[in-house]
């Protein structure tokens, strides 16, 4: 068999490198979401580049699917073998190579972390934005495209990741951008490779930028009476310039979540979570001019902070919204879906998603990156009731169509994976099979994350 051939061919060159036990390919076969188990043939561990690509290699010579590994907190199935083949788990290649604190940049294997990188980035006075949520590798960060709760401020991956090394279906290792600011040479390869999910190759080096600490960082926390009321002054702030580095939404169901989970007593309404950076006096400043905003909104006095431990501990809580949301229903999984509107139509999609929840057999409470126009639906199902996933399913499909009518997309960080596909030719129409073209001429014979993302694939 292909498959036999290429394993013992990988075991003569990574050895212990080469995993085939159970508890390791199931490992790699489940997901964070609801997909079902779907193992891999075999996991192997490239320390190196060079490994990467005899790997890749050994599986186009045999036909073997590839597919790429971070840390495996996707939501959408990207790392799932759907059809068999070879999962590569970078977690051995975690050296941060460069960190470049002049130029402001830094060269970083795949398996590193976002906390790791930070952590070792304290004393240079920089760190790394793109947060989340998950200890996510920054890899697999890239690959998604991801964002988080500081995109409002510095952007997503897509903003700070100005290179890499990809090794290609056929093996060859290409360098798509250079340590320059900006360039004019040629395609840009780093935006092409970034959100492409492994379908296009596996990245086994990334440069970053990096940003400077804030000297003074303020962080606080209201409520409103409603969604339209959060998010008109969410407009508002924007409008007027106020820089805010996060501005999260939380719903109703959501702050009661949270009073459960982390034992704090938020009332039962929805809540903008806001942080800004700068100096002593400019956090205090935009805090305050904030503050006067939600009180034009009927929204609860801002209670702000400039103390890191309850600035920590605020984050702590939304970062863990997900868990918090699975623990008020013992038993269940869930459905976490995204899109991503205009600002100006984020109180109509949320309301009206609300509504669509409120009317079905499940509950979903909602928790959003307001400042973007992206939040998500957490919806909660038995796992031993197909008509639940049924029912999700439905309620997802009814967000997208929503989205996609208010001028957004099926997914504003989460990515396509296996769950998003089908929403692909209802956005992107024609350009979606130049998706499916560029894969072809990258990888003919289809090996790379194969069932992802793009067309006939």
């Amino acid at each position: 068999m292909p498959v036999e051939q290429a394993l013992a061919e990988l075991h003569t060159l990574l050895g212990e490198g080469l995993s085939l036990s159970k508890s390791e390919l199931e490992a790699h076969g489940r997901s964070e979401s609801h997909f079902p188990m779907t193992p891999p043939d075999a996991v192997v561990f490239p320390e190196t580049s060079e490994e990467t690509q005899e790997i890749v290699r050994i599986c186009a010579k045999y036909a073997v699917p590839v597919i790429g590994w971070g840390a495996g907190t996707s939501l959408e199935g990207h790392g799932l073998a759907t059809r068999g083949g070879v999962c590569v788990d970078f977690s051995r290649m975690n050296k941060i190579l460069q960190i470049n604190a002049a130029d402001m940049d830094a060269v970083v294997q795949p398996g590193v972390t976002r906390e790791a990188l930070n952590e070792e980035l304290r004393a240079t006075g920089l760190f790394f934005p793109v947060d989340p949520g998950a200890n996510a590798s920054i890899g697999g960060m890239a690959m998604t495209r991801a964002s988080g709760t500081t995109t409002v401020r510095y952007g997503s991956m897509r903003d700070n990741v100005m290179g890499m090394k990809v090794v290609l279906a056929d093996g060859r290792l290409i360098d798509t951008g250079s340590r320059a600011r900006k360039s004019a040479a040629g395609y840009d390869l780093t935006a092409l490779m970034v959100g492409s999910e492994g379908t296009l190759g596996l990245a086994t080096e990334l440069t970053l930028k990096l940003h400077g600490i804030p000297e003074a960082i303020s962080a606080g926390i209201c409520s409103f009476p409603d969604m339209a009321s959060a998010v008109a002054a969410v407009t508002e702030t924007i409008q007027m310039g106020i820089p805010m580095a996060r501005i999260e939404f939380a719903c109703a169901d959501t702050a009661r979540a949270f009073n459960d989970y982390a034992g704090v007593s938020m009332a039962q309404a929805p809540h903008l979570m806001v942080e800004f950076h700068g100096n002593p006096d400019s956090v205090a400043q935009d805090a305050e001019r904030f503050a006067e905003i939600v009180s034009d909104y009927e929204g609860s006095p801002f209670q702000w902070s400039t103390r890191e431990e309850e600035r920590r501990a605020l984050w702590a809580m939304r970062h863990n919204g997900y868990y918090a949301v699975l623990a008020s229903r013992p038993g269940a999984r869930a459905m976490v879906t995204d899109i991503c509107v205009p600002i100006s139509n984020l109180a109509t999609a949320v309301e009206q998603t609300q509504a669509d929840i409120a009317a079905s057999s499940l509950s979903g409470p909602i928790l959003g990156h307001v400042g973007d126009g992206n939040f998500h639906a957490i919806l909660l199902i038995d796992p031993n009731q197909p008509a639940d996933l049924e029912e999700a399913k439905r309620l997802s499909n009814q967000m997208v169509a929503r989205a996609l009518a208010l001028g957004g997309t099926c997914t504003g960080e989460h990515g396509v994976g296996i769950g998003k596909k089908s929403f692909m030719a209802q956005e992107h129409g024609e350009g979606w099979q130049v998706m499916g073209a560029i894969k072809q001429a990258l990888d003919p014979e289809n090996l790379m994350n194969p069932g992802k993302l793009v067309p006939g694939n």
